[in-house]
């Protein structure tokens, strides 16, 4: 399992993730490689946005972000038409695919994921940031329903 995360001037971090996430976990990423990111972007106002898996939703999760003072989306559940993130990792699993020589173990798959993530161009995340307000529109005209996205 991998955490990533952008924003729509710059790609973050790629972290591989052993085991499960559960909250403590997914506490422990947000806190070593979320922060130092938007603190590096010297971005003050911004809304996070994750996705209503259980370890994010977890009482102690949104204790803690509450006390980084981190804003979330609010996000309605099985609603993958709206996450850009869904839509990048299509894109990076796209371009592993297309490599010539296959990762034959996790270490040369997360190497693979970590070259081609860091090769992701922003234009690339700048057209998923913007097409938000027409997914958004999009899940609303289906009346919550599924989208071409």
């Amino acid at each position: 399992m991998v955490w990533g995360c952008f924003c729509k001037d710059r790609m973050g971090p790629l972290i591989l993730v052993d085991g499960n996430i559960n909250a403590a976990k997914y506490i422990q990423i947000l806190d070593e490689y979320l922060l130092p990111y938007l603190q590096e972007l010297g971005i003050e106002n911004y809304i996070f946005q994750d996705d209503n898996a259980p370890c994010h939703t977890a009482k102690s999760t949104v204790k803690w972000k509450e006390s980084k003072l981190i804003d979330s989306l609010e996000w309605p559940s099985q609603s993958p038409d709206l996450n850009p993130i869904e839509h990048l990792w299509d894109e990076l699993e796209r371009r592993v695919r297309r490599d010539k020589v296959k990762p034959k173990n996790k270490a040369e798959l997360f190497a693979a994921l970590e070259r081609e993530w860091g090769q992701i161009h922003n234009n690339v995340i700048n057209n998923l940031v913007n097409s938000m307000p027409r997914r958004v529109k999009a899940v609303l005209d289906a009346k919550g329903g599924a989208t071409p996205y």
